[in-house]
């Protein structure tokens, strides 16, 4: 039986915010030059937990070959209409591996995989494990992982989440740290909300 996500029990506007901030010409792609700096050119990127699109179609203006996931039929719904040209597929994390992404004809390994917009303390209850090693299972050897979230949780329908212990579970599930930052423009110290930026790589 599939546990429900956080982000299912709990959540409300996501989509309209973003809108409208795209709308209001308010740059929400930041994360994306990140990413942008930790692919090949041309490198293949898998957005995990896209959401509307914003980040994996940033990637792809940039030249990359980007694919999205997420379990949100509505945002997923959204993606297509403001990014028409990006592919995207209704999928849980959890269930991510070769043969369902195949099943989506996309591609069955990633230069990068993005995790970011606090995906990870939205989703399901102990499946972080299971998320992490299913994610593992599309990299390639080369391959890393950019994950980033607030540590203490965004809303009361998200989870409180410290950097060790997703390290501790990162490594549990076949990844290595190469780096953490608090900022995606790299800053070293976390600020008052306490975000964490992590780059990983197979281990």
């Amino acid at each position: 039986m599939t546990v429900p996500s956080r982000w299912e029990q709990g959540h409300h506007g996501y989509g309209a915010r973003f809108a409208q901030l795209l709308k209001d010409g308010v740059d929400i792609t930041g994360e994306a030059r990140l990413a942008d700096t930790l692919l090949p050119r041309g490198g293949t990127v898998l957005d995990a937990g896209c959401g509307m699109g914003r980040i994996a179609a940033a990637l792809e203006a940039a030249g990359h070959d980007a694919y999205g996931v997420d379990l949100d039929a509505e945002l997923l719904e959204q993606a297509g209409r403001t990014y028409p040209a990006l592919p995207v597929a209704e999928l849980r994390l959890e269930d991510v591996s070769p043969d369902s992404l195949a099943a989506q004809e996309f591609p069955t390994s990633y230069d990068l995989i993005v995790c970011v917009g606090n995906v990870m303390v939205f989703l399901a209850e102990r499946s972080e494990r299971n998320v992490l090693r299913a994610l593992r299972s599309v990299i390639t050897d080369r391959g890393r992982l950019l994950v980033g979230f607030h540590q203490g949780g965004v809303n009361p329908a998200s989870r409180s989440y410290p950097a060790e212990e997703f390290i501790a579970d990162a490594e549990a599930s076949g990844w290595q740290l190469e780096s953490r930052f608090a900022t995606y423009d790299l800053r070293p110290e976390p600020g008052e909300d306490s975000f964490f930026v992590g780059i990983l790589r197979a281990a």
